[in-house]
């Protein structure tokens, strides 16, 4: 009794230790950026894939060492035969209620809220003292001036959490411009040291058209390191490290307020912008996470 004690013992204290590690900032930095990461990306990529129920539940067990919020309580299926399936697992009905309010623009993802505000003519902040220029994040001309003095807000998908997105509002999507680009890690560490780093990541900007054309909301999903996969469903093929495709891709889709438009295949970011005709909710701030279908942002 006393050994078995002893061996629980110390796994807890070297799980802590490997906790707090990955928890300092430098140390943090250095391993999820200063690595070859495109090279990991794709290994990842490949790992994630591997049919084994095995050793999805191995991988998924030292994922929760790390990851302490990793919730699969919620999923429609709780054994998984890849750690793909868990990346892109689905909810139960239910699980996340639709802000039915007709003013209401709702969350398209389950996030931690990161930097918002209004946009300085066309001037974005990533962090504090780092600042981005719509042009350098979008290339499309008429988007950088329909959201000048607009409104943004960065959503940041944790790797443990729910990774498919949904349309915020009723909309139509014609097109997707897909930028090919890096995988720097996105999260707070690395936004406070890389300039400019979501100009530099793989992204993509889908513009949702209400049907108001003095209303816009446009999304750019920004790929990470790992996996750095996202999957529209209009265009039914992943865009990802190895698309070699068109840039623009042309599709015809509607959807109502809570439909899925795709899924991350691992944690990342989705900045939304939003012409200067809306007000964030009360309860939006930075560092506190909302859910899929809360409030966001409402017309005036």
């Amino acid at each position: 009794m006393a050994i078995h004690q002893l061996s629980v013992q110390s796994k807890e204290n070297t799980v802590q230790i490997l906790r707090k590690l990955s928890q300092h900032e430098q140390l943090n930095f250095l391993l999820t950026n200063r690595i070859p990461r495109k090279m990991l990306t794709r290994f990842v990529g490949w790992y994630s894939q591997i049919n084994s129920p095995l050793l999805t539940k191995i991988t998924i067990y030292i994922w929760r060492l790390f990851a302490q919020d990793l919730d699969l309580s919620e999923a429609k299926q709780q054994r998984f035969t890849s750690l793909k399936d868990c990346f892109i697992r689905e909810l139960k009905t239910g699980a996340r209620p639709i802000d039915k309010h007709e003013k209401h623009v709702i969350s398209p993802c389950d996030a931690i809220v990161g930097q918002f505000g209004k946009i300085a003519g066309t001037t974005v902040y990533q962090a504090k003292g780092f600042p981005y220029e719509l042009s350098e994040l979008m290339p499309d001309l008429d988007l950088q001036e329909r959201y000048r003095d607009g409104l943004y807000i960065t959503l940041r998908l944790k790797s443990s959490m729910y990774h498919r997105f949904h349309a915020p509002m009723d909309c139509s999507v014609h097109g997707i411009n897909y930028i090919s680009g890096d995988t720097w890690n996105v999260n707070p560490v690395a936004l406070k040291r890389v300039e400019k780093l979501y100009c530099r990541n793989e992204r993509a900007v889908m513009t949702l058209n209400t049907g108001d054309i003095k209303r816009s909301i446009t999304l750019v999903p920004v790929a990470a390191i790992l996996v750095a996969s996202m999957r529209f469903h209009c265009l039914g093929v992943d865009l990802n490290l190895q698309y070699k495709g068109e840039n623009r891709l042309v599709c015809d889709a509607t959807y109502a307020k809570g439909d899925e438009l795709g899924y991350f295949q691992h944690g990342s970011t989705i900045i939304l912008f939003a012409t200067n005709n809306y007000v964030f909710c009360e309860g939006v701030k930075t560092g506190e996470r909302i859910a899929m279908g809360a409030p966001l942002l409402r017309a005036i």
